[in-house]
């Protein structure tokens, strides 16, 4: 049995045009082609590897040639033309590759054989594959039978690298491009050749499998063959995902929970986990950039169709986005973006994806910005402020200062209750009488933890709500002001003393040659006096935004522009002389010169 095995790849190669998967444009262009006899005498088949450039050749080949085509143009399969094709006997037929015969003795060979008219059926076929390794002097070579061949020959060129092809060898060819198969596409095909085999295989197992092919159906069969074997015709997710070398989406599920509940203890256990099972940090962080994309696809509905996950798996995702914010989010992916880039360059590799995970941990405390825990529950921060530090006054008058009272109305009557609140309001230092204390419900923009359930809020605790509320208006107040060309002056000049005061005089020596101008609402124009204090200014610009936008809490935008000084200009444009003239004016300022000139007999070469 193991002798007549063939592997799917070849075993389920599309025979007829309606079986080729994904590439619905190019067999529909072709077949009508066909139908109306508008055969062109070359094609271009490009496209990436796996898609059906070759397959789509040779079956285009057997159609054209078959002698009872079917009513839509496909070929019949069973004449004397598509069973000698079928069979590799066709001498109508002719498959070269271009990149073990790309010499121009290969070329000529080639095209000696299209001067003989097909003996059977109605065209000669030539199909040249990888025609892009064809040598500069073999395309020449080609130029001319390429562009008028006998009536009864066809080209099929197929390539994956369209731009090594010569123009001239594009200007004659009709150009098909070939696309990338989606994933839908690939686990389809997947599935149906699963029932075929009589697989037992989950969808998430064949979803994962398309999307490690990348759009390359060759590659896809050639996985599904290789955890075939590996499972004994059993697909799992789970055994896919061990056998593809990938993290499962658990993993990330539980990584995302230690982040958000800032457990960096649980980050690291679950990381040496991954390292000893043998995933490199790579596959690691490149999992988690996917992870988070998702997520963030999920926070918006419009975004739902670009969310490459298994069906199982949607429900799941969805969840674990409405627990993260979308700040988190976005900074996630900043994070992890930046650990993918320097992770090559890193020494120690395992401490840097621990740093990274370490970030992330508590990166949902940085995002937050001011935030209170009321409850245990993390109130955003979005809230209206003077709404808040009202509420939170109103709250505050109703007792004295040294304490938050709230009288035991079950021991005390009404009118008792009334007098004693109006003594204890008129006492510097009221006596402290049993409390009862009930928390009082504060939403407002600030990090600092809010006792409940029965804990008394001291004089202190509500002093420093009070202040940072107060801050937090103040700060809201300033991100209102307007960007002044005063504003923007004094803080230059702050950015340069920070320079000289670092010990950067050639930066600052630079600076103190520009200028600034203020272009409402929000941008701020470096003037530079040359280029070379331009290059300066460029280098400097995103350390000079971001102490702009943390001095002034304005998202300030900073531009340069070069702009010569006028006064330098004219200084600099002299007067084109004669010889004679140039050596006058040096007489004029040296006398010597002249007589030195007289005295020799010299003359002045015109």
């Amino acid at each position: 049995m193991s002798d007549n095995y063939i592997v799917s790849a070849r075993k389920y190669r599309p025979q007829t045009f309606d079986t080729v998967v994904g590439q619905e444009h190019i067999t529909t262009t072709l077949k009508n082609a066909i139908k109306n006899q508008h055969l062109a005498h070359a094609y271009l088949f490009c496209g990436p590897r796996g898609v059906g450039k070759t397959t789509c050749a040779r079956i285009l080949a057997k159609t054209i040639n078959c002698e009872n085509p079917s009513a839509d143009m496909e070929a019949c399969g069973v004449c004397n033309t598509c069973l000698s094709f079928n069979n590799n006997s066709s001498f109508n037929v002719f498959e070269l590759d271009a990149a073990s015969n790309n010499s121009v003795d290969d070329i000529r060979e080639l095209t000696n054989q299209v001067r003989f008219a097909p003996q059977q059926g109605k065209y000669k076929v030539y199909i040249i594959d990888e025609v892009h390794m064809l040598s500069a002097s073999a395309f020449n070579a080609f130029l001319k039978t390429l562009e008028e061949p006998p009536p009864y020959a066809i080209f099929i060129l197929a390539t994956t690298e369209k731009h090594k092809i010569l123009p001239t060898i594009l200007s004659r060819c009709q150009i098909f491009d070939f696309r990338r198969i989606t994933t839908h596409d690939i686990t389809a095909h997947l599935q149906s050749i699963a029932v075929k085999e009589k697989m037992v295989a989950q969808e998430a197992a064949l979803h994962i499998i398309a999307q490690k092919s990348e759009g390359c159906m060759r590659d896809a069969l050639s996985m599904l063959d290789r955890i075939a074997s590996f499972t004994n015709g059993l697909l799992t997710y789970s055994n896919t995902m061990e056998h593809l070398n990938l993290l499962d989406a658990d993993f990330y599920f539980r990584l995302t929970d230690s982040m958000l509940s800032q457990d960096v203890a649980g980050s690291l256990l679950q990381l040496d986990e991954a390292l000893e099972k043998g995933f490199e940090g790579d596959v690691i962080i490149n999992g988690l950039a996917e992870y988070f994309r998702n997520l963030l696809l999920c926070k918006d509905h419009r975004m739902v169709k670009l969310l490459d996950v298994p069906n199982d798996l949607r429900p799941l995702y969805h969840e674990k986005a409405n627990q993260a914010p979308p700040s988190f989010i976005i900074s996630a992916l900043n994070v992890i973006n930046d650990s993918e880039l320097n992770y090559k360059t890193a020494t120690n590799k395992r401490l840097h994806i621990e740093m990274c995970l370490i970030r992330l941990c508590y990166l949902l405390q940085a995002v937050s910005g001011a935030q209170v825990s009321v409850g245990g529950t993390q109130v955003p921060d979005h809230s209206d402020v003077k709404k808040n530090s009202n509420s939170i006054n109103n709250a505050s008058a109703q007792v004295p200062k040294d304490e938050l009272i709230t009288l035991n109305k079950a021991t005390k009557s009404t009118d008792y209750q009334q007098s004693n609140i109006n003594e204890q309001k008129n006492q510097v230092a009221p006596a402290k009488p049993e409390v009862t204390p009930q928390p009082v419900p504060v939403t407002t923009s600030i990090n600092t933890p809010i006792p409940a359930n029965n804990r008394r809020l001291s004089k202190n605790i509500l002093d420093d709500i009070d202040k940072k509320v107060i801050d937090a208006t103040a700060n809201k107040d300033r991100q209102q002001q307007a960007l002044t060309v005063e504003l923007a002056d004094g803080l230059f000049e702050k950015y340069k003393q920070q320079l000289q005061a670092a010990g950067k005089n050639v930066i600052y020596s630079q600076f103190s040659m520009m200028r600034i101008e203020v272009l409402p609402p929000d941008e701020i124009r470096l003037i530079s006096p040359s280029d070379l204090t331009d290059t300066y200014a460029k280098e400097q610009r995103t350390l000079l935004l971001d102490f702009y936008r943390e001095e002034t809490k304005i998202m300030v935008r900073i531009t340069t522009e070069v702009k010569e000084d006028e006064s330098v200009i004219a200084s600099q444009n002299t007067v084109v002389l004669s010889k004679s003239e140039m050596f006058d004016v040096m007489a004029q300022k040296n006398p010597s010169l002249g007589r030195l000139k007289d005295a020799l007999n010299l003359s002045i070469e015109y």
